[in-house]
């Protein structure tokens, strides 16, 4: 890409990732809203029916997944955008004179050099994805019988609504336990992968 379309590239990619959680968690509350939202304002000139977004288990599932995705992707591909960038030109010249299709170029050459950013990428989010808290917690409170309720968010609830201080630190140091091994297996597999 020529430069000032990669400044627009990466400033479009950073822009969900550089908001606020809890403000994302606002909006999104919004746009899934039943009766003024943008998403079923949107499903009802389609010509769907609106949906509970908000107020059903399983739509506000996806209502939270769906807002976390937008909110967290731009990150992953900004590290993915840095790893093709590493990937030298040169290889895929030589491929071309060899004879070599774009998918073969892009199974040979593309995605064993992406490995690596890939599996960073994949550590940032799993172990994010452990903490999150501010998006369910801003869009429906963990509410619709603990259908939303995340490790993080049952922590503070024991720790600041329970008062039960000794808990929610244990919570907390399992959480931060089950990260580190997470991120552990996934260095060693990268490790062997090296």
């Amino acid at each position: 890409l020529p430069i000032r379309q990669r400044a627009l590239v990466r400033v479009s990619l950073l822009l969900p990732w550089a908001l606020p959680l809890s403000f994302t968690g606002l909006i999104s509350a919004w746009f899934f809203n039943y009766d003024h939202g943008l998403v079923n304002d949107i499903l009802t000139r389609l010509g769907f029916e609106p949906q509970l977004w908000l107020t059903k288990p399983t739509q506000a599932k996806i209502a939270i997944w769906l807002t976390i995705i937008w909110k967290t992707s731009s990150f992953m591909a900004l590290i993915l955008l840095a790893g093709l960038q590493m990937i030298p030109r040169s290889l895929y010249e030589a491929a071309t004179v060899d004879g070599a299709s774009r998918l073969q170029q892009f199974w040979h050459i593309t995605l064993p050099m992406l490995a690596p950013s890939m599996n960073v990428a994949l550590i940032f989010r799993t172990i994010t994805a452990f903490q999150t808290f501010d998006v369910p917690f801003t869009m429906t409170h963990g509410g619709l019988g603990y259908a939303t309720e995340t490790l993080a968010m049952y922590i503070h609830k024991m720790t600041i609504d329970y008062l039960d201080v000794g808990y929610g630190s244990a919570l907390a140091v399992a959480m931060f336990v089950l990260s580190m091994l997470v991120s552990a297996v996934y260095l060693r597999y990268i490790g062997r992968e090296a």
